[in-house]
Order: structure tokens, then sequence, then C-alpha cells
């Protein structure tokens, strides 16, 4: 039904986060091959990453980004680790301009309330809007769909829009048809569970289209909408998600020579440095976030080097039991070997288990430490920017630059 919707709507690029099996993927490409001739599917993690793109227009290039950080293998009945989650990067011919698209999928959340996944969903934000800034300088237009597991207003959205400039379709598009508030989960969506909205009755907004334009293009969205439930005809929606359609408009110009200081207004310095300021206390505030997973990820690494003393200080305690016959003189006693097996596979089990525990816990909290040094790093520098920018004296007097 999905290709069927497709090839009926002709949409330019189809943006997929869901695509789990080589075998759909394929069966989708088949359907799609007259309306949607180019396509890809990023391949990433144990069951893949689930990213694909089809598109009219031919993809010249691909790259995938896997995050560094996604869940925790032992959580198989969230199945995101398995699920490799990444950003997938399509660069296109669109005419004469050259077109960016990625596609995501970030970690879900799980529990508002009590999210264990947040400082991974923050450092996900913060490598996709750095994947974004640092493939995109030579692009004509930037498009970035997928399933952000985010809020319009939550942390990780925030960080994403302030730093990499990038809009999103639902407020600045000019109509809009779709469910109430743009929202992608409904509560009514049987494929999804009851409490997976959170306290929000009718449900939320996780899935977004944005986008940018560059110095020679302007872009705008003149038209946005969402699936509206069910499929028609039918009792059963198209997915667990509302599907997005956005038409955007671009607009070519000859790029504008960037204005001197002496020329820039003071309202659009006063902006500039406004929103300097706001970034650097989401950065800040993001940079928070991250050493408290920091602290939870040291105080787990701990727990498991404590479980694998115990179970080493187990299988030695073992040992020195089953040397006593060996060891004790007079009349030989009989050897429980069927106890000493079963306890010395436990034994093994719990060290083998918090070995890899070790390992896993390292790799995160490397993780998490890297992402911390770069926002560290990221906050020096746009402060320092900051106080290049000269600030209003009281009074309407003479401007001087911030200390």
């Amino acid at each position: 039904m999905i290709a069927e919707l497709l090839c009926k709507e002709e949409h330019d690029i189809v943006l997929l986060q869901e695509v789990w099996s080589e075998k759909d993927y394929l069966s989708l490409k088949k359907k799609l091959a007259y309306c949607h001739p180019h396509s890809h599917h990023f391949k990433s993690g144990v069951i893949g990453s689930g990213l694909a793109i089809f598109s009219k227009h031919r993809i010249h290039d691909t790259l995938l980004y896997r995050y560094s950080l996604n869940g925790y293998p032992y959580m198989a009945h969230h199945g995101d680790w398995f699920g490799g989650k990444a950003v997938g990067l399509a660069v296109l011919k669109v005419g004469s301009l050259t077109a960016n698209v990625y596609v995501t999928h970030l970690h879900a959340e799980y529990c508002r309330d009590q999210d264990s996944y947040l400082p991974h969903r923050v450092v996900q934000a913060w490598e996709l809007q750095q994947f974004v800034r640092h493939t995109s300088a030579r692009a004509d237009v930037v498009i970035l769909g997928g399933d952000l597991n985010m809020h319009p207003q939550d942390l990780g959205s925030r960080l994403l829009t302030s730093y990499t400039g990038l809009r999103d379709s639902y407020l600045e598009s000019a109509k809009f048809d779709g469910c109430e508030d743009g929202m992608t989960l409904i509560a009514d969506n049987p494929f999804i569970g009851k409490g997976c909205v959170g306290p929000l009755e009718k449900g939320i907004r996780i899935d977004y289209i944005l986008f940018k334009g560059s110095s020679n293009t302007d872009i705008y969205c003149d038209f946005m909408s969402t699936t509206k439930g069910s499929v028609p005809e039918h009792p059963f929606p198209y997915s667990d998600h509302e599907a997005l359609t956005s038409a955007l408009r671009v607009e070519t110009h000859a790029p504008a020579e960037a204005p001197s200081d002496g020329q820039r207004s003071s309202t659009n310095r006063d902006s500039a440095a406004g929103k300097m300021a706001e970034l650097v206390d989401i950065v800040t505030e993001a940079r928070t976030e991250v050493k408290v997973g920091l602290h939870c990820a040291e105080r787990r690494r701990y727990t498991a080097t404590r479980t694998g003393a115990m179970g080493l200080a187990l299988l030695f305690l073992e040992l020195a039991i089953a040397a006593v016959p060996w060891l004790a003189l007079g009349a030989e006693q009989p050897f429980p070997r069927t106890s000493f097996y079963l306890l010395a596979a436990l034994c093994f089990a719990v060290l083998f288990t918090a070995a890899l525990l070790y390992v896993f816990y390292s790799t995160e909290l490397k993780s998490l430490q890297g992402a911390e040094d770069q926002m560290r790093l990221a906050v020096g520098s746009l402060q320092e920017q900051l106080r290049g920018f000269p600030v209003a004296q009281p009074g309407g007097g003479a401007r001087s630059k911030i200390p």
C-alpha cells in the first residue's frame, strides 16, 4: 500500500526510515522503478539502518555515518542498538543545483519522565548537526527528513536547528493540511502502545522535514501535509507514524556580498548576537546533559567491575574448596563433580558477561567524553565570537565590543 501511495503522489524525493528488510527494499524499488528510478538503501547494524531514499533525480553520491551511541544491546526489547541508527546522505543534481538530502532515525524515547536514553539522543543530535554542517558547504539546497524522536522544543531539536540553520517545514509552510498541530504519532494509531505519546492525549510531533538554502538560493515551503490515520477504505493506517509531504520552492539569485561591520544595521547585529548567545546556552545545556550521561556510564562500569571481581573471587573460592579433598590426609572422600562444574560454569558466565559490559561501558564513556570535549571547544569558540559583537550602550550612545 505504501508503494501504491508513493506512485500516486509522484514525489520528487522519498525518504523512508524503517525499511529493515532488504527484501522489502527490493520490492519497493521494483514497484517504484517507473516514478522513482533512482534509489539507495543505507546498510548498518545487525538488522540494518532502515534508511532508504527514492528519487526522480539521479543520485550522484552517498555517505553513511553511524552514530557512536545508540542504546544498549541487552535492552533487546527496545531493539534500537541492533538497528545501527545512522544518518544517510545522498547528493542529487536537480537541474543545475546540487542538493544534499539527508535521512535519519534517532533513538526512540520510551519514557519521557525517566528517559535513560536522553544523553545518547543528545549526542546523536550533536553528531547529526556536525555531519550536516561539514558535508553541506557546497550544496545549493539542504534537506533533512526523518524520525528524530524529539519534540520541537526538546534539547536535541533546538541544538540541531540552531546550529545548522535548518528550518522546520511545518513552521515555515504557507499552507498545511494534516493532523492537528502537525502531529505525526497519534494516540489513535493501532500500531503503537498506549504509553508512546506520554502525557499528551492526542499525539506528538516527532517526524520532520527540515530545509535551508545557500548564498545563491532561497527555499520556501509552499505546502505541507500529513496522512490522516487510516488508509482510505481500510481500518488501519499506513504505518505507526503519519507520513509527511512538503512542497518546496527554490529561487536562485546572484550571491550577495557580505556587508561590512559598518554596513550592518544595529538591529541585525543585535539579532546575530542574540542568536549566538542562545546557541551558547543550548550547547551548554547539551554539555550538562552529556555530563549526566557520563556519571551514569561510570557508575554502570563500576558495577560491571565489581560484579566481575565477585565472579573471580567466587571462582577462586570454588577452586580452593575443590583442592581440599586432594590435600586432605586420610580416607578419600567422594568429589561432587556435578556441583563443581555447575558452579564453574556460573562463575565463567558471570566473568564473561561482566567483561563484555565493562568493554561496552568503556566505549560508551569514550563516546560521551568525546562529545563533551567537542561541546566544550564549541562553547569556547562561540563565546569568543560573541565577544566580537558590539553591544548597545545605555542612552543610545557609542557602541563597544564585549570585553
